[in-house]
């Protein structure tokens, strides 16, 4: 997942990978903070990026390539 983030005369880009096989991302919008969070199977955060919602621009999802498919999917 990518965030792209208005920093005032540039913008900045960060990502948020799951970085594990099993490991998945999860995004959520609460009063006025976007968090993106890497997070287990068992649903124990990894990590969280917080920013500010009027600040971000974009929120991209990359397509997982066709060769790190888990099993059955």
């Amino acid at each position: 997942m990518e965030i792209v983030v208005d920093a005032g005369d540039t913008t900045r880009t960060y990502e948020v990978v799951a970085s594990r096989a099993g490991r998945r991302v999860e995004t959520a919008v609460r009063r006025g903070v976007v968090e993106v969070s890497e997070v287990t199977r068992n649903g124990a955060v990894v990590r969280t990026a917080r920013f500010m919602a009027n600040r971000v621009l974009a929120l991209v999802e990359q397509p997982v390539p066709r060769g790190e498919q888990g099993e059955g999917e």
